[in-house]
Order: C-alpha cells, then structure tokens, then sequence
C-alpha cells in the first residue's frame, strides 16, 4: 500500500508544482493582500484593486498580487505584504486605495519602501535580520545566551543597524531534528538561511562571513526548514508577530487559502499521505497521544482518548464532526483558521476519521461565518475533485467525504450533545452522558467531535513528530494555543504562543501593553465560561491546569485585557446576561439559576443591592456550576466566582458605599433598600459549601465518570 499511496500521492504533487511553475513565483515581485472577514471590512478588497489598475497601467508582467489570510493584527488592517526577490520583505499598515498606489508607486516601481515593517524603527530596513529562537524549550548554550553573545559580538565589531539587526523570537520548531546538546539556532533574513550555534567561535564565523562579507557559512546551516521558517522570514520585522509560534496559523497570512497548489507546496497533505503509507490507525492513536494535544475547545480533554473510545466502538458506521460553531464574545479563532488556511483543518479531519473507522465527516459552522463556509466548501470540492476526498483516498482503499452543516447562532450547540441534535434536526439541546458520543452520537452511531484548532495540528504532529510536539508545550498540555487578544491592549488580535507562556509575554511582549496610561486591572481568559485572573498574577504561566487553579480557563481562547477604568462587577454582570440568554432551559440550575444571579447582579450595579445579595450570589453560582446539565451551566458561574475571589472589594463597594469604584455603574441608589430576606435564599445544608471552604474556583472534573472512563468535553467545546 505504502507504494501505492505514494504514487498516487507523488502524481498529484506533480500535476500541481507544474501550475505552480507557469506562474514563475521566483522571479515574480508579490503583493500579498489580506483577505479575511476582518481584512475585507476594513477595505483591503480597495486596496487590491488599486494594485490591479496599477499593475495593468504600468504594463509590468512582473508583479503578482496574491490574496491570503489575514496575519491576525485587527488594529491594523488591511495588511499589505511586498516581497521583491532578494530584498527584506516589507509590511504595511491601514492600506487604502491611495496608499496602494503609492506603495507600487514608490517600492515597486522606485525601488524605496517608504515604511518599515510592522512594529520596527522608523529609519532604513538592515541588511540582515539575525532572528534567533529564544524558546525555553531549546538546549541553549549553557555557558551563554546565544543572541546576547551576537549582539556584543556586532558591538565589538563596530556593526551597525543598519546593516543587521538581532530579533529575539518565540519557537520555529527547529527542536524535532535536533539531538540533545546545548546549541541555539537563528535565522537570517532576506537570505532565509538556519544557522545552528555551538559555540563561540560559530558566533565569530557567522559575523565575519555572513554578516561581513555576505558568505553563506555552509558547515552551520540547518538542511531541514523548521515548520515556522517562512512565517519568521515574512514576518520577522513585528514583534506582535516574532514573538509567536505559529503551528495551528502555521499557513495564515502566507498562503492563498483557495489555492491547493500552494498548500500542496508547503507540505500539505504530506501528513495524509504518511498515515494512509503506514496503515495502522492504532500507531496513529498513540502517537497523537505521546504529542499531549488537548482539545481545543474547552475543557481541554486529551485529543487521543476521544479518538481511541471511537476507534474501539464497535459499529458498522462512525462519525467525525469538526465543531467549528464558535460563539464566545469576541472570539474569532476558528474563523480566521477556515478562512486562512481551510485545507489543514480539512486534512485534520480526514486523518482523524482514518483514526476512528469513520466514514463521513461534517463541518459544523455558523451561518455568520459566510466567507468560513464558502472557503471550506470550495476546499472539499477541489479535494474530491483531485481524489483527497471520497471513494479509494490516494489509491489507499479508504473511502471518505464531507459534508458541511450550518448553525443557527445557538452558543449551547458548541457542547457535543447539543451540535449533534443540530445537525440531526432537531433543537439544540444537550441530553445527559452517559452514553457518551463516542458510544452513541450522531444518528446513534459513534461519533467523535474536534474543535477546528485541535484538527489544524494534527497534520503538524503526524508531519514533524509527537516528541516536538510536546515539547513545544507543558508537560501536561502539549504544542501551542491561539488566543483572540481584545481589550485595553495597545495591538489586538490573533496570538498563538507555546503552552506554558506567561500572561505578561502576551500582554506586554506580544500585545505591547496598555492602550491607554492606565494601570492593568485584570484579564479575562475563556469567555463566558472562564474567569478573571488579578494584575497581581501576571506571570502566570497559559495551560490547562494553572488557569483553572486561579479560577479561569483556557475555554476557547478569548482573552480579554481590563484596566482600572473597567468595573469587575459590571463584567461579571456582562457574561452573566450573556449566559442566562444563551441558555437552553432544558435544565432548571441553569434555566432559573443564571437567571436569578443576573437579577442579582442588576440590583448591585443599579446601588440597589444588600448585604444578603453577595451570600446569595455566591451560593447560587456554586450550585448552578454543581447541578447544570451541561458546560454552558457548568461554567457560566465561573466569571461571578473568580471577581468575588478577587474583587470582592469592589462588590462590597457596590453595596454597602453605593457606588462604583471604576465609576462604570449606573448606580441608582434609593434611599432603604428594600430587605430581600434575612437568611440567604439557599438553605441546603451539607449541599452548599460556605464561602471559606476554597471551593470559590470552577468545578472540578472527577478522575473518573460513572462508566469508569475520564469524562469528555465538560465545557462548550468550541
């Protein structure tokens, strides 16, 4: 079979590097032009067509304008990228219909970019960019930190930034070739050359050499590119951008998302090929299980024991559904994946049915996400079209295909049960599990449900490795987690860092800092279903388990950044009527809980609350986080419980001063608040815990659930 499928496989390849050529991309100035929902809305469709008219005026046949997916940086948009062969790639900013013109004007027809890229200093690009990988996760020198010694090294040489410039970036995944020893690696741009560092002396040849006398050093240059290299040469020129480690955007903002050939370049189904070469589905279980993925979508329930319960269900058709019905308040994650770089998540899928003995997938996406839905469609068209989907996959004898289903804009169908009973036809509504979907899903048969970011990394873990996988992460939480950063942070957008990254890195490293000259107050990590963690824990380190242990979670990955201007108990408020309006009703805790918390919680931020209200509160968002059917209920608490945790001062304030300490509040304080009861509302006793008993956190997932396996999803897995 190995033979077979690598023909197959080698004959496709072949088919689309020849259309590739008639392009004659190396020699071809490129104009990449974001195209996203974001992208669009802020005029970037403008902005190519004035590229067009200028190109189709000025009659050169060398310049190519390109569309991608948009690179994440929302405060900036439309993102314009110039790459002239040989030369520093250049970015620009805001770019409307004028200053397209004036960029091809200018750059491409002079030969002047007249900005630096993203985030740089504002005089003449360098001749080198010296990017080095300054993960935690590498061996590094241990007798030196490998770009401290570069950049003494051009110091004592008398080199100056305008002819190179050291960049200290996040993981490019160099790790999976490497043997153990310590060592570092840089990359140096526009060249595109690895160089890998063992000592002092590597770092005296490759001065002298490559940055004095433009020498590739070939004893030093790593011959297998790391998986982020063509992000970091495009875009090692912004912080909010070399600061990340893209695997899951690994092709965002690089590729042309509707353009299988160039995914097929840059290794695109390659992970596909492997597994179907390999055959042996259990092989591909354990190895996503060495690799430490945790899903995506919420709760963070490893990857591989969904797909082992489905694979070791017993039925004559299976299932794979990839939950793409993403709702959290600003959050855009899955869309921008779809949207960048649709074939990965369509390849995750496809190994992931091969995995369980599935037959048939489906995308489930809301209707909102018109450009997501389109692209994802076109991208299962042009796969059965080249025979990646449908009957005898490669020649391989596995037969699959896809089909895409849409959502009416229902936050509770990102729990399984819920977006099963959706694509069945029926309401959205989650039903108690046991039996879980791996046993009895979709139309009664086993079913297994990933979210579109868990998916987008299994072509990288199955292509470069389960050991580099997971150690690019935590040892409990493998690879890397994209967050939609959003708030009083002074660059929003799409981050993707390494698992185990510090809220300050991407607060401060990543997102620049405060917008404004206020003071972090706190940030809000997972949506509806998370929490909000004090400035005082900034350093807390991003996984699973360390934001549940503060109260938060990972959830999806919204992150939301608050400054003293922002009212905690106004933010509680907030998700709370979120919450309580995206609620079912199936279940009472959930249907009557939130919300009578939200009544609550009205009372506080009008000035019309009671001592008897903060007891009540508390005591009812523990019982609904313990009683609810499902996530939705489970978690909608968690934003209550960890501002009355952390700020319960300002509660107090709320109450007993009527006023609100941010002066965010509508406060309308009468005169006596009208007594509301003596005792708190709940009396359950050996139910409810007091409020000293340290159980103020999200609900604890047991070891075990009552069918003897570990519990899936407990949250919306989005």
């Amino acid at each position: 079979m190995r033979d077979r499928v690598r023909a197959s496989f080698d004959s496709l390849f072949q088919t689309l590097e020849a259309r590739l050529e008639e392009r004659d991309e190396p020699h071809h100035i490129r104009v990449q032009v974001g195209s996203a929902t974001c992208e669009n809305a802020a005029g970037s469709d403008a902005a190519r067509e004035a590229f067009e008219r200028s190109i189709e005026a000025s009659g050169r046949t060398d310049v190519r304008v390109v569309q991608t997916g948009c690179t994440g940086r929302c405060g900036r948009e439309p993102i314009v990228g110039v790459m002239v062969p040989g030369e520093m790639p250049v970015q620009y900013e805001e770019v409307d219909g004028e200053k397209a013109h004036r960029i091809f004007v200018e750059h491409i027809q002079k030969g002047r970019p007249f900005v630096e890229p993203a985030d740089g200093p504002r005089e003449a690009a360098p001749r080198y960019d010296i990017i080095f990988c300054r993960s935690a996760q590498c061996d590094h020198m241990r007798d030196h930190d490998v770009g401290q010694l570069i950049r003494e090294r051009l110091a004592a040489r008398g080199v100056q930034q305008h002819r190179a410039r050291v960049v200290d970036a996040n993981c490019f995944g160099l790790c999976r070739h490497e043997t153990p020893g310590p060592s570092g690696h840089v990359l140096i741009r526009p060249v595109n050359v690895v160089y890998k560092i063992r000592s002092e002396e590597d770092v005296d040849e490759l001065i002298d050499r490559q940055i004095g006398r433009d020498e590739i050093v070939e004893h030093l240059k790593v011959e297998q590119a790391p998986l982020s290299e063509r992000f970091f040469q495009l875009y090692g020129g912004a912080s909010f951008l070399y600061r990340q480690s893209r695997i899951a955007l690994r092709n965002s903002g690089l590729i042309d998302p509707e353009d299988l050939a160039e995914y097929v370049h840059f290794n695109g189904f390659e992970a596909l090929v492997n597994v179907l070469s390999e055959d042996d589905p259990h092989a591909l279980i354990e190895l996503i299980g060495r690799s430490n993925l945790r899903g995506r979508g919420g709760a963070g329930y490893p990857t591989f024991q969904k797909w082992r319960f489905g694979r070791d269900s017993l039925s004559d058709e299976k299932f794979v559904i990839c939950n793409a019905d993403e709702g959290d308040p600003g959050a855009f994650m899955d869309r921008s994946m779809l949207e960048g770089d649709p074939y990965s998540v369509l390849e995750g899928l496809v190994i992931a049915g091969y995995a369980i003995g599935a037959s048939r997938g489906f995308f489930y996406i809301r209707a909102e996400y018109p450009l997501a839905i389109s692209r994802i469609e076109k991208a299962i068209e042009v796969c059965r079209e080249y025979g990646l989907l449908g009957k005898n996959i490669l020649d391989s004898g596995f037969d699959f295909d896809v089909e895409v289903r849409l959502g009416a804009g229902a936050f509770v169908c990102g729990e399984e049960t819920a977006l099963i009973a959706s694509i069945e036809g029926h309401r959205g509504q989650p039903r108690v599990r046991p039996p879980y979907p791996t046993d009895v899903g979709l139309w009664g048969k086993p079913t297994v449900i990933n979210n579109v970011e868990t998916l987008a990394n299994v072509p990288a873990i199955v292509l470069y490795g389960a050991d580099w996988f997971s150690r690019v992460g935590t040892k409990r939480s493998g690879g890397t987690k994209v967050f939609a950063l959003s708030g009083k942070v002074r660059d929003t957008g799409l981050v993707e860092v390494p698992m185990g990254t510090s809220l300050r890195e991407i607060v401060f490293g990543i997102g620049g800092g405060l917008a404004r000259s206020r003071d972090l107050k706190a940030i809000q990590t997972g949506g509806p279903a998370g929490g909000c963690i004090p400035a005082s824990k900034i350093d807390t380190p991003v996984d699973f388990d360390t934001l549940s242990a503060e109260g938060a979670m990972m959830g999806s990955g919204g992150m939301i950044v608050m400054d003293e201007d922002d009212c905690m108990v106004g933010i509680a408020r907030f998700f709370m009527a979120f919450s309580q309006d995206e609620s079912c009703g199936k279940c009472t805790p959930c249907r009557e809980g939130t919300t009578r918390m939200l009544e609550i919680l009205d009372r506080l931020v009008e000035g019309r609350g009671a001592p008897i209200d903060l007891v009540n509160l508390e005591r009812l968002a523990k019982l609904v986080g313990k009683a609810s059917l499902c996530g939705l209920g489970r978690a909608a608490p968690n934003p209550v419980l960890s501002t009355l945790h952390h700020f319960g001062h300002e509660y107090e304030a709320h109450v007993k001063d009527k006023a609100c300490p941010a002066g965010r509040c509508p406060m309308k304080p009468v005169r006596a608040p009208a007594p509301l009861a003596e005792e708190p509302i709940l009396e359950a006793p050996g139910l409810l815990p007091s409020r000293d008993d340290g159980d103020g956190g999200p609900p604890e997932k047991p070891d075990v659930g009552p069918d003897g396996r570990q519990p899936r999803e407990e949250a919306p897995s989005r």
